[in-house]
């Protein structure tokens, strides 16, 4: 009689354990899709963020650092369209708060305007503001919307070739205050303060100046002390005047 063959009790094991397998769950094609999508989104609007314009983000409203000295204002409050002529150096105290917005508004590359317009930039370097620049050249009201767009606490004019494209754009922004320096416009609105001086005050065409131009009283430090002491009133809310600065 045959006899079976023997097999070794390790060998019975392997051959008759059964084999087990581990499914992983099927995640669909689409929902993978969606998530690396998501996952793009999500780190394009942090990059936004990290590299984005600082202007497109609110800040604190803008306020005066230091207080106007004595002689600056008259002893009655000004009414609308005034001159006050402050006492020199009752500017000097005042700078704005930190993160100030100000945009440089220029038309022209005249010896007068190129002067303003560096005194305003010494201004914004000592002053630590944030300044930006648009030149007016080409369009002179499309210079002031862009300007206006980029949402700045002041506009600074500087150019007598922009007196009567102001003259028509500010009244109907009133909630953008803007300075002119250099020129005014004959009526200006509650948002329109300008500074000027004997031998500048140009006034739109037509209108002449308030009084006889004289180019050589453009200089530097007169410059200086027309930006401080117009951007003092504004900080202090004395607008839509003239700050006359003989």
């Amino acid at each position: 009689m045959a006899r079976t063959p023997r097999v070794p009790q390790s060998r019975k094991a392997l051959t008759l354990a059964p084999t087990r397998r581990t499914f992983l769950p099927h995640r669909p094609r689409s929902a993978a899709l969606v998530t690396a999508a998501a996952t793009a989104v999500a780190a394009a609007i942090v990059l936004t963020a990290c590299t984005g314009d600082p202007w497109e983000s609110p800040h604190d409203p803008p306020a005066a650092i230091g207080e106007l000295g004595a002689g600056f204002e008259p002893s009655d409050p000004p009414s609308p369209e005034a001159t006050i002529e402050p006492a020199a150096g009752s500017w000097d105290d005042v700078r704005p708060s930190p993160g100030y917005r100000v945009v440089l508004l220029t038309s022209g590359d005249d010896a007068t305007t190129r002067t303003l317009a560096d005194s305003v930039r010494d201004w914004a370097e000592d002053a630590h503001v944030d300044l930006r620049e648009v030149q007016a050249d080409t369009d002179h009201i499309d210079g002031i919307v862009e300007a206006m767009d980029l949402g700045p606490d002041l506009i600074v004019s500087v150019g007598d070739q922009l007196i009567d494209p102001l003259a028509l754009v500010t009244a109907s922004h009133l909630d953008q205050q803007f300075l002119i320096v250099g020129a005014e416009i004959a009526e200006p609105t509650e948002n329109v303060t300008a500074v000027d001086w004997t031998g500048a005050s140009f006034r739109g065409e037509g209108l002449g100046t308030a009084s006889d131009y004289d180019a050589a009283t453009f200089t530097p430090e007169r410059g200086g002390r027309a930006i401080r002491a117009g951007v003092a009133a504004v900080l202090h809310d004395l607008t839509g005047i003239v700050v006359w600065i003989d």
